[in-house]
């Protein structure tokens, strides 16, 4: 079987958007933003969003927290035995994170959480990963570490490796109370002259959106801890260019969008508690992923987890700009669905070689 051209034929058109000014204690710079994807209007969309962003100062981006996790599942003969093994195993943090050291030099114990069922035991480890996203790095520590309490308390059967309160690639309120991955926050300002000629919408539209839409909307469709349009859209596309595990999308959707009106200016900010990035590890050694790494200053000789965390920061401020563009987008009505029959058509002519032939319009056509 020929894999190189089945690669070939399964590429996904990619571009690279913006730039988009970052400014905040970990990213100060003017960076590209590589998005892979068959829909369209996003790249196009998001770079509106970049260019408004950056006239406007730029976008501030923290990260607050990180961590990957994996959950293991024990089962106890009765309920005492369960709670006493839980309080048990929670006095011996110094020890596990001894039992760790064996299978990563970047492993890092950071807390444990529990949740007993009767006689089940939920235990979920939290890791720091360095540069990794983590998923194998934690999986592998989480395996010594049940290995090492089957070893100790004996009462304790093992029942599996992954008990779902991780929670990897499923929504859940866990993830976005207690975190999976990178915990960004961006925000921005944008001048009531930004937002309507560059946005052709006002403060206030936008600021009324965001709570009709996205809080009101969302609460009514029984969303968990999601308050956003479309952080997916942005985050896959991020996630193909840069050589992420696509379906992490799932947690790492879960955002809020928070908007004021401020001394006449728009306050955009976007939260995104799971964004799961590593810039080492599987799909990391593609050239294209390398080259895309490369352009975002993500490999470089930094400190172990630094690269990650710029990376994380980026893919933030990706969604933030996406975001932002469809919002305005969907304040003004037909706007959204007109540019993407635009788009469209216009990609279909290319695509059959007519695009030239097209006539050009005039100033009071467009």
């Amino acid at each position: 079987m020929n894999w190189k051209k089945i690669e070939q034929a399964a590429a996904i058109p990619m571009r690279l958007v913006g730039p988009v000014k970052i400014i905040g204690p970990e990213v100060n710079a003017i960076v590209p933003l590589p998005l892979a994807t068959f829909e369209t209007p996003l790249w196009l969309s998001t770079h509106r969003g970049a260019t408004v962003c950056t006239q406007a100062g730029g976008i501030r981006a923290v990260i607050i927290d990180e961590r990957m996790t994996r959950s293991i599942l024990l089962e106890a003969d009765n309920i005492v035995d369960a709670n006493a093994a839980v309080v048990d195993i929670l006095q011996h943090k110094e020890i596990m994170q001894n039992v760790i050291t064996e299978t990563s030099c970047y492993a890092r114990l950071l807390n444990i959480h529990s949740q007993v069922v009767g006689n089940l035991i939920y235990l979920r480890f939290e890791f720091n990963t360095a540069d990794a996203a983590g998923h194998n790095m934690a999986t592998l520590a989480a395996d010594r570490l049940l290995e090492w309490i089957l070893f100790s308390f004996k009462k304790l059967k093992y029942i599996s490796i992954s008990g779902n309160y991780c929670t990897d690639k499923k929504a859940s309120a866990v993830n976005g109370i207690l975190g999976r991955g990178k915990y960004v926050l961006t925000e921005v300002t944008i001048s009531r002259e930004l937002c309507q000629r560059l946005l052709k919408t006002t403060p206030e539209k936008i600021v009324q959106l965001n709570i009709k839409k996205n809080l009101i909307g969302n609460i009514l469709a029984g969303s968990i801890r999601t308050a956003n349009a479309h952080f997916a859209n942005m985050l896959l596309g991020f996630y193909l260019a840069t050589g992420q595990d696509a379906a992490n999308i799932i947690e790492g959707s879960q955002g809020i969008v928070h908007t004021e009106l401020q001394n006449d200016s728009l306050y955009f900010t976007v939260t995104l508690p799971n964004v799961i990035v590593g810039t080492v590890g599987s799909g990391k050694h593609l050239d294209f992923v390398q080259e895309n790494l490369g352009q975002l200053g993500c490999l470089e000789e930094r400190a172990p987890g630094e690269n990650a965390r710029r990376l994380a920061i980026i893919a933030a401020c990706a969604v933030l700009c996406g975001e932002l563009s469809l919002l305005a987008a969907q304040t003004n009505p037909g706007e959204l669905m007109k540019s993407h029959i635009k788009l469209e058509r216009r990609r279909k002519l290319a695509a059959d070689g007519l695009l030239s032939q097209r006539p050009k319009r005039t100033k009071n056509e467009e």
